[in-house]
């Protein structure tokens, strides 16, 4: 039985767009970016804001969570949005600020419980179906910042939430001096089995003394920024770590997506263990609260469309292109966020650098109301 959706589409496309895979399709239909941004305009404006006591008072508390601000702004009111969940029993509540528009889950983890869902099996998932293209997406990604990972001799890296070491075997290949830390201590062992000179520890980088010296040249973080209940310590961490002209680099999901606005609830980037949903505006903002000097962001056209084997017909592809570059940067945010203007000046080319104001310009956070 065909759905209502399809049929909808079916009228309005025809049968031209059937075959393009569903990722994509609201990249090149005619016309669906302007029906999808005017349908996420329509749901804010419908959506109520509510103080977070009312909140609260009414969203069940698991054992692990705690209710938040959004940690951006310190805005207290919360507005719903999402209840992602899926067969396996898991759900969570995803709310906006109405102040800086940054989407969170409330209830989050509290951070002293964060190593509770990477504690059993994680690293299963981590080479699985889930690992099969991991290491065509990191090359790609590494060429879309060219040329900071060209080189890697006399550079130090570390690889923060390294999982099962796929990133560290391709740091090594390329002549850094790597390193990784992770909370799955499963995955850590299985790393080390995999590299041969770089290494990756069991835990947080303050507790290993190679790590917490700091003088990194490159930070990495594969998927990970959507994992961390507390960022904002996080990123100080980074910067404190990072040697003068260190750049760190960020690919996560994107939370200005067309995908998000199209399928909600249902958007590939609300997964179990995802706790922050940034646009390439928020990060800006936790960017600047932890002391970078800029960021740069690469588009995010599609892995098959990038390493040339989707089946997209090429006006089809030229049309994608103009859509993620015109609209949102693609379902994943590319980032390379730069220490200092030394970084700008050693790594910034030609690139479009968005310039941050440091911590002592930036405004206070407000008081919670």
């Amino acid at each position: 039985m065909v759905s209502a959706r399809r049929l909808i589409n079916r009228i309005v496309y025809g049968s031209r767009y059937d075959r393009v895979h569903w990722t994509q399709r609201v990249y090149v239909r005619p016309g669906e970016r302007l029906a999808r941004e005017a349908r996420w305009r329509w749901r804010l404006r419908r959506a109520p804001v509510v103080p977070l006591a009312d909140y609260a008072a009414r969203t069940p508390l698991g054992a692990i969570e705690e209710f938040v601000s959004c940690l951006m702004c310190g805005q207290s009111r919360q507005q719903p949005l999402f209840e992602p969940a899926n067969g396996d029993g898991w759900s969570y509540r995803v709310v906006r600020c109405p102040s800086c528009g940054f989407l969170y889950r409330n209830p989050n983890v509290r951070p002293e419980h964060l190593g509770d869902l990477y504690a059993n099996g994680y690293s299963g998932f981590l080479t699985g179906d889930y690992a099969a293209n991991r290491q065509r997406r990191y090359r790609l990604t590494m060429d879309a910042f060219a040329p900071v990972f060209s080189d890697g001799r006399g550079r130090r890296l570390l690889d923060f939430g390294c999982g099962a070491g796929l990133f560290l075997e391709l740091a090594e290949q390329r002549g850094f001096e790597a390193y990784g830390v992770d909370l799955s201590p499963d995955s850590v062992e299985q790393a080390n089995a995999r590299l041969t000179r770089a290494r990756a520890y069991f835990g947080a980088p303050e507790d290993v003394p190679e790590i917490a010296e700091g003088g990194f040249d490159v930070i990495t973080l594969w998927s990970v920024l959507a994992h961390l209940p507390r960022p904002l310590s996080d990123f100080s961490l980074f910067r404190r770590l990072l040697a003068p002209g260190g750049v760190l680099l960020v690919l996560t999901v994107n939370a200005r997506s067309l995908l998000l606005k199209a399928y909600g609830p249902t958007w590939s980037g609300f997964t179990k263990n995802h706790l922050m949903f940034y646009s390439a505006e928020t990060l800006r903002t936790l960017l600047g609260r932890t002391g970078f000097a800029g960021v740069s962001y690469a588009p995010h056209y599609g892995d098959a469309v990038e390493a040339g084997t989707d089946r997209l017909p090429e006006p089809l592809r030229r049309r994608l292109r103009r859509t993620v570059e015109a609209a949102d940067g693609g379902n994943m945010m590319r980032a390379l966020a730069f220490a200092d203007q030394e970084a700008i000046a050693r790594w910034g080319g030609d690139r479009r650098i968005h310039r941050l104001r440091t911590r002592a310009q930036a405004r206070p956070v407000p008081a919670a109301d």
